[in-house]
């Protein structure tokens, strides 16, 4: 202990003894607040792709509980006499089930198997909620009884329930089992008991602890952000492969165990990386996200398709929507916020409110095609934009760039985003960290009458084996996201992306969230987000050195805010130098600091929070104190810190 004190105050010794060359003198003006910061600043974008909806998000258990894969059994193991059937189904839009019948031997028996998505994870203690429809097989026969096990990664039985199925006509039935053991790949089985057969449909397992069908510990992972926006459903996955795949939002409310299944886009895209077992039950529907956006505090932000299939994967006009065809998909853009929004006296409003939410859910804006480019956008957009404009005088629309942060299609689509006067522009960029520490002025020359900027897509990519969340990667965003503050008058949200992937099921990365099928890491990236998304304050405040924006000079990036709210000032500051640096605040206007508190991420740049390992980057707090209105900061090598009084 004395020798780390020694150490302390040996290196405080050093920085104090510094010539005044090597500070770095930093001026905030207080007296006149700059732009205001929306609260809708800084958020998040979802997109189902590495099994980040079923599989991850949300918490059912089992893979293709209702039998629709195209290979109707794909997910399941059967055994005995088990027979696919689509009879008088239970639910019309999911017709398929199994009938499990009497293998008629008493040493044999029938029935089926789940795995789940890479296994299925137990935890001690933990309830675990089973539920089937169910009627008898035969009409007249006696009642029927199955056996529910969940099953160890040894084939050992861990916990059973037997359920009694006593009626010819479709019904719900419910068990529940508590594991006495943790297993991160187990299964579950069921089996018939009696010589009387079942018909089996919408097998289903939950954990209890699930908030509305969604993992617990996800949905906290992203209330912690505290987020301002929440983009859904997708990227790619609102313009599917093919129209016939894309995301349809009406197939997503309603009765969940009568929601179509749609192929998931990503489950051939990536050679190298395929999952044909990749589909979209829609459990964790519209509906789902408006109640997320809810629970994480953030403003939805819908997206819509606008006729326009992936155009990566389509070149054929064909593969579009005609332009004399588009008012199914105009009708579903305005239909969309009548369910948001709209009273229970409308049919989509009433909808909502028949699913248990009465109230609307204020969607105040509405993104119309993901990362669409040329000609044949802008002229169908426009045939959105008309129309909601008519009925929806005051909702935002969020138009798109296309793919890329330059060149001549970024420039043709930001021109015709502002003939059309769209309300929000969406960029996207995936780049190599040295991209974003030497574009931190991206937005200090935009035109300021403009559209707005959404930056809805955007992740630093390192290169080969360095494409991963380490602590570069995090650094960079950090210090490129000071530019995004500074330039609030024009820049008005932003949100990382992706924000899910399995350890097992990743396509793409890098990713916010990393998870299995027990446990989540919250990247270095997350710990960034967290910070700017907790500290946005309400206004920029001018922060200057030689009175230029600190935008990298000598590896040096900062902003500052003030929080009405709180009364209280922010300052970020993003040191992407080898050397610590000493900087002296001056906050004009102010009589008195006194007493500061920094939070401070930093470590080696190769350095990752993995599933297992999920703290190797987290804050730290240290106490700063003023001098009458300046402030002393030591800002550490390779670091991001976070200062407030």
């Amino acid at each position: 202990m004395r020798k780390l004190q020694f150490l302390a105050i040996l290196a405080l010794t050093a920085a104090l003894a510094l010539p005044a060359s090597a500070q770095r003198k930093l001026t905030v003006q207080t007296k006149k607040l700059g732009a205001v910061i929306q609260p809708t600043m800084y958020g998040i974008f979802f997109e189902d792709i590495n099994f980040g909806a079923d599989g991850g998000l949300y918490a059912e258990m089992v893979q293709n509980r209702s039998f629709e894969f195209p290979n109707r059994l794909m997910g399941w193991e059967v055994f005995g006499n088990v027979e696919l059937r689509d009879d008088r189904p239970a639910f019309p839009n999911n017709p398929h089930y199994v009938a499990v019948t009497d293998p008629k031997h008493a040493h044999k028996r029938s029935g089926i198997e789940n795995r789940g998505f890479f296994g299925m994870g137990f935890k001690k203690d933990l309830r675990y909620d089973f539920s089937v429809y169910a009627r008898l097989h035969d009409a007249g026969s006696k009642p029927a009884r199955i056996r529910v096990e969940l099953v160890n990664s040894n084939n050992n039985v861990i916990k059973s329930e037997k359920v009694n199925i006593d009626s010819r006509d479709w019904k719900k039935y419910t068990c529940s089992i508590t594991p006495n053991i943790t297993d991160p790949k187990g299964l579950m089985r069921i089996f018939l008991e009696s010589a009387e057969g079942v018909d089996l449909d919408h097998v289903s397992l939950f954990p209890s602890d699930n908030w509305n069908g969604l993992r617990a510990d996800l949905v906290k992972d992203l209330e912690d952000l505290h987020p301002g926006i929440f983009r859904f459903p997708g990227g790619c996955i609102v313009e599917g492969t093919d129209l016939a795949t894309r995301y349809q939002w009406k197939n997503s409310v309603g009765q969940v165990e009568n929601r179509p299944l749609n192929e998931n886009r990503w489950n051939y895209t990536f050679p190298h990386r395929m999952y044909p077992n990749y589909f979209q039950t829609y459990g964790m529907g519209f509906y789902e996200f408006f109640l997320l956006s809810e629970k994480i505090g953030a403003e939805p932000l819908p997206v819509v398709s606008c006729g326009l299939a992936c155009q990566y994967q389509n070149d054929d006009i064909k593969a579009h929507v005609a332009l004399d065809q588009m008012q199914p998909y105009i009708d579903d853009a305005l239909d969309l916020i009548e369910f948001a929004n709209g009273g229970t006296d409308t049919k989509w409003g009433k909808l909502r409110a028949d699913m248990g939410h009465p109230a609307p859910f204020n969607l105040k804006q509405i993104g119309v095609g993901n990362e669409q480019w040329g000609e044949l956008y802008p002229e169908r957009l426009e045939l959105f934009v008309n129309a909601i404009r008519s009925k929806y005088p005051k909702m935002l629309i969020c138009g798109s760039s296309g793919p890329l942060a330059e060149g001549n299609d970024f420039d043709y689509g930001w021109k015709e985003m502002k003939r059309l006067k769209v309300d929000l522009v969406d960029e996207h960029y995936y780049k190599p960290p040295q991209w974003f520490f030497e574009n931190a002025g991206r937005y200090d020359n935009y035109d300021r009458k403009g559209p707005k900027v959404f930056a809805g897509e955007y992740a630093a990519h390192g290169r080969g084996a360095r494409e991963v969340n380490n602590w570069e990667a995090a650094l960079s965003e950090a210090a490129f996201m000071t530019g995004l503050e500074r330039n609030a008058d024009v820049v008005y949200q932003a949100t990382y992306a992706p924000l899910f992937a399995h350890v097992e099921g990743w396509q793409w990365k890098p990713d916010l969230i990393w998870f299995d099928n027990l446990t989540s890491a919250r990247t270095p990236n997350w710990y960034v987000q967290m910070l700017y998304g907790t500290n946005k304050g309400t206004n920029v405040l001018s922060l200057t050195e030689d009175k230029k924006p600190v935008e990298g000079k000598d590896g040096l990036y900062a902003s500052a805010v003030y929080d009405k709210d709180t009364k209280e000032y922010i300052v970020k500051i993003a040191n992407s130098s080898d050397n610590s640096q000493q900087v002296e605040i001056t906050f004009k206007g102010l009589k008195s600091i006194g007493k500061a508190e920094g939070t401070i991420l930093t470590g080696n740049l190769d350095m990752e929070n993995l599933v297992g390992r999920a703290e190797t980057i987290k804050p730290t707090t240290v106490s700063l104190q003023g001098s009458k209105d300046v402030l002393p900061v030591n800002v550490p090598g390779k670091a991001f810190m976070v200062i407030r009084f």
